[in-house]
């Protein structure tokens, strides 16, 4: 059997509340009514960006720029905000030197999710990814889980899911037949069981696949 595990993106691998604090900031600077519309964008835009949520910035402030544009400038501030730490990239490149299969499932624009790994220096050292926005369908959806492995030439059964959304990640791993281990953040629901390992860090969630996710 393969050694597999899959990564979920944001607040896993990389940090998006502190680069998204950056990016919304960075963004509203050119805008006469920037407090506004960072307030705006702090609240709407705090658990995802969509393409059509630029277009409701853009009605809501009357701003002049189409809302392609604005997203496009969003995608590009958000990617150069976005940073995974050295030791995360140094143990995810320790992992594929042993012999893993890894890959990213990740919900989120396609655009956006796919900069932010190149930007982060993870796009070379997965071998395959699946963005929500592929094929519009977020996890827990198994198909994502799916489409993931296949993207990454291996079956699914067997691997392992390491997130930090005890639905997404944790129940979505669970319903695609992957064992999982919580990177603990968000509160975890009464009525769901739990993750077969939970880590306050991926660093953690690593180390025990180097020790004993290959059994």
């Amino acid at each position: 059997m393969p050694r597999f595990v899959l990564f979920d993106l944001d607040n896993t691998l990389v940090d998006r509340h502190t680069a998204f604090a950056v990016c919304v900031t960075e963004f509203c600077a050119a805008f006469a009514d920037a407090a506004e519309v960072e307030e705006w964008m702090t609240t709407e835009l705090a658990e995802r960006a969509r393409p059509q949520d630029f277009v409701r910035l853009r009605n809501t402030f009357d701003l002049p720029e189409p809302a392609e544009v604005l997203w496009a400038a969003y995608v590009e501030r958000m990617a150069a905000a976005v940073t995974c730490r050295p030791s995360v990239l140094e143990a995810l490149g320790a992992l594929r030197s042993a012999g893993w299969t890894m890959g990213v499932a990740t919900n989120g624009a396609s655009d956006i999710q796919r900069a932010k790994l190149r930007a982060a220096g993870i796009a070379p050292l997965v071998d395959g990814v699946a963005v929500s926005g592929d094929i519009e369908v977020r996890k827990p959806d198994p198909r994502l889980f799916e489409l993931a492995a296949q993207r990454c030439g291996v079956p699914l059964s067997g691997g392992w899911h390491i997130g930090d959304s005890p639905e997404a990640d944790v129940h979505g791993a669970r319903q695609a037949g992957l064992r999982s281990i919580w990177v603990r953040g968000r509160p975890w629901p009464a009525d769901l069981p739990a993750a077969e390992r939970e880590v306050d860090d991926v660093l953690e969630a690593i180390a025990i696949l180097c020790t004993e996710g290959w059994r």
